[in-house]
């Protein structure tokens, strides 16, 4: 048994399933707690935008293993929402974001979800649908399948790759 199962209980959050749609060698890197370069132009915007948007809002709400960025209600409904700096990483960005949803179902919280590009000015909705639930349970068995492994996954070069805060630790 690796000293990782020995010293704490792993769990999946929505960082994770973010990376997970990314890069599986930052899962593993996340995972077991190696941050990122903190310095990065990236991070820094990232955090900016993060901070000074959507002032209004309830913002870094943590449930458990989980943190919104945004929980407000529309009428009755409960809306969670995820502020990204570019609608780029769209597809990790919903899937995080129905995580979120998720996890908050599992509590028995109904709620819908919505996606903020504040710098594109746009938002998405996103809803948790059978078929988005079947995958996040793959999705989430094959996160703590890497961050168990004794070794990180090889690195890959990606699309991804030049705007990572990994860069170094990947490709030094």
């Amino acid at each position: 048994m690796n000293n990782i199962r020995k010293n704490r209980d792993l769990h999946v959050t929505g960082t994770l399933v973010w990376y997970y749609y990314i890069c599986p060698r930052e899962v593993w890197l996340m995972g077991r707690q190696i941050t990122p370069d903190e310095d990065d132009s990236n991070v820094e915007l990232g955090r900016f935008i993060h901070e000074y948007r959507y002032g209004r809002d309830k913002k870094e709400i943590n449930l458990g293993n989980i943190k919104l960025d945004i929980m407000r209600r529309d009428g009755k409904e409960i809306v969670i929402g995820e502020i990204k700096k570019s609608s780029h990483f769209i597809e990790s960005a919903k899937m995080q974001l129905a995580f979120y949803l998720k996890e908050l179902k599992q509590r028995g919280i109904e709620a819908r979800g919505e996606l903020f590009f504040p710098e594109e000015k746009r938002k998405e909705r996103v809803d948790l649908t059978t078929e988005l639930e079947e995958e996040l349970n793959k999705v989430e068995r094959d996160i703590l399948r890497i961050i168990y492994a004794d070794l990180p996954p090889a690195p890959e070069k990606n699309k991804w790759c030049r705007r990572c805060a990994y860069t170094e630790f990947c490709w030094s």
